[in-house]
């Protein structure tokens, strides 16, 4: 059965306005520190690094070098990253609307 033009139109214009799911605090604030440190900045301190490392459940000695921080800090977003997108796609397909 062919789709008309106007449900075509109507799905494409809803896909215009569909926004990105928000990332938890915490995911965000290592995502943050990373693109500063990509960009060419230097965390100053090193609690802030630790801070963020251990609300991402890493468990970070304060006798820590920063860059060893940061490089572990660097793979918990990226894994972190994964699940959102995982579990994004993973609502996509879910039956939305109430019972019938």
């Amino acid at each position: 059965m062919p789709v008309s033009r106007k449900a075509r139109l109507l799905r494409s214009l809803a896909g215009l306005f569909v926004t990105p799911p928000k990332l938890a605090p915490e995911l965000q604030r290592g995502r943050d520190l990373l693109k500063a440190v990509d960009a060419g900045g230097i965390p100053l301190n090193p609690a802030i690094v630790n801070d963020i490392a251990r609300n991402l459940g890493l468990e970070v000695a304060a006798s820590a070098p920063v860059e060893q921080t940061i490089e572990r800090l660097r793979a918990a977003v990226e894994r972190g990253l994964q699940a959102t997108a995982a579990q994004a796609a993973a609502n996509e397909h879910k039956p939305r609307g109430g019972r019938k």
